[in-house]
């Protein structure tokens, strides 16, 4: 039986921000925005910023964890990714600006989080200065990428699969997601940036699409891995060999799932310690 494949987005007519939140965010992004709500330590009335925001996954997590008394704002640099995430919540406020220029004053959040975005920042140790910046006194930072691609076995099975086929012109793109999985290099960029006692920790998670066709078309429509890479006969000579290579991670009604864990980073902002008593100097001798 032949499986049905996945809508590409040039037939669909939708952007890749759309084909982003539709199929991405489920199979990826979706579970990990309590995680890193937890991470922040985020509650009602804080006021939090996410970082580089896309369509709003972990924004509107944490727009219901910070509930009325509190305020969340969505950050990202791509206008397509914000259109979409405006759609999600209409009366949230979203911000169009770079993570390593961050348009807000110092000492302006409760909470700054980030999911998935710093692999791609052009100066990564500066957008981690400029969120602890932003950040007050006493506030959490937690930030989330992806860990190698060595322990996400369905993608390294298609980045093997990538190199066979085309060579490592089109591999290595497809490995940018995961170039910061490697918990010495985020510990040594925390010092860069000035962060102290930054801690990395790994936490497990899990690919989920509906069929191989759809993991493979999704990833053709994504501008960071495989988006204006392959023209049609590559992608259908993609296709036909993904069937083979992936098929072990695929179950009995077609459906993908694979380990895919992430590293995150978390942070304290120190509280502004509070001026002891005032020492009087000592009392002159009495005549």
């Amino acid at each position: 039986m032949n499986q049905i494949l996945a809508p590409r987005p040039e037939q669909a007519g939708r952007s890749p921000a759309e084909v982003y939140d539709e199929w991405f965010v489920p199979a990826l992004f979706r579970p990990w925005g309590p995680v890193l709500c937890d991470a922040a330590n985020i509650g009602p009335g804080q006021r939090v910023l996410d970082v580089a925001c896309g369509t709003g996954a972990l924004t509107v997590v944490v727009a219901e964890r910070v509930t009325a008394g509190g305020a969340v704002i969505g950050l990202d640099a791509n206008a397509e990714m914000l259109a979409v995430a405006r759609r999600k919540r209409a009366d949230n406020e979203w911000r169009d600006g770079r993570a390593e220029s961050l348009p807000f004053p110092d000492a302006s959040f409760d909470a700054v989080v980030s999911q998935f975005g710093l692999m791609f920042f052009d100066d990564r140790a500066a957008a981690l200065r400029e969120m602890m910046r932003v950040l007050r006194p006493g506030g959490r930072l937690a930030v989330a990428v992806w860990d190698s691609l060595d322990r996400s076995p369905g993608y390294s099975a298609l980045a093997a699969l990538l190199d066979r086929l085309f060579g490592k012109r089109i591999g290595d793109p497809f490995r940018s997601p995961f170039v910061l999985g490697d918990a010495a290099g985020l510990h040594a960029m925390c010092d860069e940036a000035g962060i102290a006692g930054a801690k990395v920790t790994q936490r497990e998670g899990t690919v989920r699409f509906g069929s191989i066709d759809a993991l493979v078309s999704t990833e053709r429509a994504c501008a960071w891995t495989l988006g204006g890479l392959l023209d049609d006969a590559q992608f259908e000579r993609l296709l036909i060999e993904a069937r083979s290579a992936l098929r072990p991670f695929a179950d009995s009604d077609g459906n993908v799932a694979f380990a895919m864990p992430a590293l995150l980073i978390t942070a304290g902002k120190a509280p502004m310690t509070q001026p002891g008593p005032a020492t009087l100097p000592p009392a002159l001798p009495r005549c």
